[in-house]
């Protein structure tokens, strides 16, 4: 936090934070005032996370491509005008939902853009990476605990449109510290390489593509995580979002369902805590050992635990969330060559994200086949599972902390099973 530049991207990543953390409390109470119910809420938050998983792999390329913070204010600015579209939508009245999916899509769109620069400017920033990635993280988890009540707070002295106002606000925040970001220059051996003129950009593109693709599938450790964590998202994490929510109100009240949130998020700024103080030497085996506590999380609202044994399992499953977090985007940003860091980023974030609505959609299926309960505590048995599919994978257990910004990529075999110590 001394550093300049540091405290810049800080700023810019917890106040943009804390603007998406209000938008979902805007959006459903928007729509819901306007006469439409939760399937259209559904719907709206679909078209966006679809447009978001749709693009992010193009967002890499440009990330890598071009300059990585041109590309993250240029999204930053197109967010500010679909945030304000949407508040005019909403201040008018005139509220149509096809234009609300719309206008979620193309705020999709920019933030699949945003995304994958993150990954790269952190290490150009950072002399601790793992420090870094902490700390962002922290910061972020907070404003998980405070954007609900912030949009809470405004929607009932404005209105859902007043939320999308400020919500357009945090994005001009974080475009004018991107701004006002100095960025030190790419040594020649991490620029991307010129493409030659022949073939057009077209075919340049596709073998940007092509290549972060071959960055991404060469390294055993990053694939084999994509791989569990995809079956994570459809059997645990997807089901049980929505499963828990409907379980929780039903049985314990809405204010309940608030509380045992506010913990999570209250877990998830310990787990960044955590993570700026542990430095394992491999990190990876720590984060997965961490997330044999996601678990606990779907099942206790599964085995019907009293409202203080939930609230303790999410503050259990946030703290496992927020350092495997950390020790996953550190491994990522300093085992991938930097000139390849956005697009490998933009693939792992595709394959992760992707299965998260497929989870979700079975979430009503599964619970009316074989009951929520039943569902919610197979979720927790499936999570457990695949913390031990990534503890067995040799390539993910065993792939040694790689200290400092910058390293030789030729120190480091591709498998995780190299020389970087």
């Amino acid at each position: 936090m001394r550093s300049r530049e540091f405290g810049l991207f800080f700023v810019a990543r917890a106040i943009a934070r804390l603007g998406d953390m209000m938008a979902p409390v805007a959006l459903a109470a928007g729509l819901i005032m306007h006469g439409y119910g939760a399937g259209a809420v559904g719907l709206a938050m679909a078209s966006m996370t679809a447009c978001f998983a749709g693009f992010v792999i193009f967002g890499g390329v440009f990330a890598d491509r071009f300059n990585a913070r041109a590309v993250m204010i240029g999204a930053d600015v197109a967010r500010i005008g679909t945030q304000l579209a949407m508040a005019g939508l909403f201040l008018s009245g005139g509220v149509v939902l096809w234009q609300v999916c719309a206008l979620s899509a193309l705020n999709g769109i920019a933030a699949a853009m945003f995304q994958p620069g993150v990954a790269g400017v952190i290490p150009r920033i950072a002399d601790d990476v793992q420090g870094a990635n902490a700390s962002i993280r922290t910061a972020e988890s907070a404003m998980t605990l405070a954007g609900p009540a912030a949009a809470g707070a405004l929607v009932g002295l404005t209105s859902p449109g007043g939320v999308y106002a400020a919500h357009a606000g945090t994005y001009a925040v974080s475009a004018l510290c991107l701004a006002l970001l100095r960025l030190p220059p790419r040594p020649a051996d991490d620029a991307p390489p010129a493409r030659l003129a022949r073939g057009g950009r077209g075919r340049a593109f596709r073998a940007d593509l092509a290549e972060g693709w071959r960055e991404f599938s060469s390294r055993t450790w990053m694939w084999a995580v994509i791989a569990v964590w995809m079956v994570f998202m459809i059997g645990s994490w997807g089901p049980t979002v929505p499963l828990l929510a409907a379980e929780v109100v039903k049985e314990y009240g809405a204010g309940a369902y608030g509380l045992v949130n506010s913990v999570m998020g209250a877990g998830m700024v310990v787990g960044g805590l955590v993570a700026m103080r542990l430095r394992p030497a491999h990190p990876l085996r720590a984060g997965s050992v961490a997330m044999l506590g996601f678990g606990a999380q779907p099942a206790a609202v599964g085995l019907a635990l009293p409202v203080p044994a939930i609230a303790g399992a999410m503050a259990v499953s946030g703290a496992a969330l927020a350092f495997w977090g950390v020790m996953w985007a550190t491994s990522v940003q300093t085992q991938v060559p930097p000139a390849a860091l956005s697009r490998v980023n933009a693939y792992e974030i595709a394959g992760s994200v992707a299965m998260l609505p497929v989870g979700n959609a079975l979430a009503g299926p599964a619970s009316g086949a074989f009951g929520a309960h039943e569902v919610l505590v197979f979720n927790g048995v499936l999570a457990l599972l695949a913390a031990g599919a990534l503890l067995s994978v040799p390539a993910i257990r065993n792939l040694r902390r790689a200290d400092g910004v910058r390293r030789d990529p030729r120190m480091t075999d591709r498998s995780g099973e190299g020389k970087t110590g």
